[in-house]
């Protein structure tokens, strides 16, 4: 009897197994545990997944990616393999592609098509097993999504920790990751298309993703170039400086030979000072650039800015007459004016302002004739101490514009009126200087009213000039010169009483200025009050005023 209960069992087992897919034993390999960690090494969440390709990628969950700073997966053997990359993620259906640090992978094949309603399903869980059970159910209803992506509903037996392990159709092909269940005991199973989250990537704007931010792990860059140029460009304002050279190493690592990420880690470089290292990722660009007038372009800006902006740590291979060079061999290659400017503005530092000039001349007589460059031209001019043709090239530039003017003009119509003002144009300079502050009613300070007061003075128009020095120490009231200013043009135009007050107030601000003193001595005695003014003139002296005794020797006597 015993013996017969043993063969039936044995028969029973061996029908199960032959029940089995033949696809079963191998695609086992393929699954695996997922675990991370935080930064601290505690353990933040366990899954499962399995490996999609050749280049060690994977597929699980996301949700266990959140928080952590470092992740592994352990396969049926028990090796442990670390995450060494997220690929790409989605958070609404719970997915995520990644790399691991492997020398090679067993991939599962997905299926190019999605299952049909009702027919037979597998999923296969983790296990050490070598030939592990894989479950039977049939799917029930299909959701479509993002097209043509399905969501399956799928009856069949729930088991414990069945999470993004694979679901298979008959030829062993997976079609979906096993997705939550409400009830691990529910007969109702639920799985997102594996094809959806086989297609997952990273873009050019990913860096600034929240979901994938959510994550420590690093990020892979696009596979199209043109994409992760985009990432370069962005993560340069996003990223802290450790993390914006990590990405840039990445870059080129991933594409050695595009031009970009080279000249992104020169410029790094320049910022740490290694100029050598610089100049050798420059030369690099040169080599492998597709455009190479644009590299030669970048190299020439490289060196001009470290030799006008950087510290003066010394590089000799990095000189303006090389960086003149780089640019004029930029546009023999292509003509771009963008080119020949960067030329004009290396010889205008090295103070061949003739040279400059010229160039801009021809700029002028293409493509850039805008404001800018009239603008560069007419300081190439005012250097030369041609202050007529420096005026009318700023004339040149403000008439670019139409009015009414935009903000875009003030840059210019401010450089014109400081010019009228060196040439003691000032009636035409306050005029230029009046269209600026209906421009930039907001950015005008304390000194500009100040200077245009002066402006003001000098043309004799006292009143506008008395405003402007009351605006001018509304705005700055602790600036003592305001008030001197002020309380000095009050008395030239005999307003003694307002200069008193001027004065009185210039005292209350720093009662050890003898200016404030002698203004108001001199306004008191013109007034016809010599003894007070005597006595706050000799005040003004004592306080070291050095026009005090010639004041009180002409009018308090």
């Amino acid at each position: 009897m015993r013996r017969t209960l043993i063969c039936i069992m044995a028969a029973l087992a061996w029908c199960a197994a032959q029940a089995q897919p033949g696809w079963v034993k191998k695609a086992a390999k393929a699954v695996f545990t997922l675990k991370t960690f935080d930064a601290d090494g505690n353990l933040i969440a366990s899954s499962n997944g399995f490996f999609v390709g050749e280049q060690c990628e994977a597929l699980s969950s996301f949700a266990p990616f959140k928080g952590a700073a470092r992740a592994v997966v352990i396969d049926t053997k028990g090796n442990e393999m670390p995450v060494a990359s997220i690929i790409g993620a989605n958070s609404t259906y719970d997915v995520a592609k990644f790399r691991v640090e492997a020398k090679s992978t067993a991939p599962l094949a997905i299926a190019a098509a999605n299952a049909a309603e009702g027919s037979a399903v597998w999923l296969l869980p983790y296990s050490t097993k070598k030939s592990p059970d894989c479950i039977e159910g049939r799917v029930s209803k299909i959701e479509t999504f993002q097209g043509s992506y399905a969501y399956y509903t799928v009856g069949m037996k729930g088991i414990e920790n069945s999470v993004s392990c694979p679901l298979f159709n008959a030829n062993g092909e997976v079609i979906g990751l096993m997705q939550q269940p409400v009830d691990a005991k529910d007969t109702t199973n639920y799985a997102v298309s594996a094809a959806f989250a086989n297609s997952l990537k990273t873009n050019g704007l990913s860096i600034n993703d929240a979901t994938l931010n959510s994550t420590s792990i690093k990020k892979e860059l696009p596979d199209e170039l043109n994409q992760a140029v985009l990432t370069l460009y962005v993560a340069g304002s996003v990223l802290d400086s450790s993390a914006y050279a990590a990405t840039v190493n990445d870059f080129i690592a991933k594409f050695p030979n595009a031009a970009d990420g080279y000249i992104s880690r020169a410029q790094l470089s320049v910022g740490a000072q290694d100029y050598a290292a610089a100049d050798a990722d420059m030369q690099q660009a040169i080599k492998v650039a597709d455009k190479k007038d644009d590299a030669h372009f970048n190299y020439a800006k490289l060196m001009y800015q470290k030799l006008m902006f950087a510290d003066a740590k010394p590089y000799d291979k990095w000189t303006f007459d090389a960086a003149a060079a780089e640019a004029r061999a930029a546009y023999d290659i292509n003509k771009v004016s963008l080119y020949r400017q960067l030329e004009a503005q290396i010889r205008f530092a090295q103070k061949r302002y003739d040279e400059a000039y010229s160039i801009y001349s021809e700029l002028l007589g293409g493509d850039m004739r805008n404001a800018e460059t009239y603008f560069a031209a007419a300081r190439c001019k005012e250097m030369m101490s041609d202050t007529t043709a420096m005026l009318a090239l700023l004339d040149s530039a403000v008439n670019t514009f139409s009015k009414p003017y935009l903000k875009s003009a003030a840059p210019y119509i401010l450089a014109r009126a400081q010019a009228l003002l060196s040439m003691k144009e000032y009636r035409k300079a306050v005029v230029d200087f009046n269209e600026y502050e209906k421009l930039m009613p907001t950015e005008v300070n304390a000194n500009f009213y100040y200077i245009r007061a002066r402006a003001e003075i000098d043309g004799h128009i006292y009143q506008a000039a008395l405003n402007d020095l009351a605006t001018a120490i509304g705005k700055d009231p602790k600036n003592t010169l305001y008030y001197c200013e002020k309380a000095s043009l009050e008395i030239r135009v005999n307003l003694f009483d307002d200069a008193i007050k001027t004065a009185g107030q210039c005292i209350a601000v720093d009662p050890k200025l003898g200016e404030g003193y002698m203004f108001l001595g001199l306004a008191q005695c013109l007034k016809g009050d010599k003894a007070t003014g005597r006595q706050n003139l000799q005040k003004a002296k004592d306080l070291g005023d050095t026009q005090a005794q010639e004041l009180i020797d002409k009018y308090a006597n």
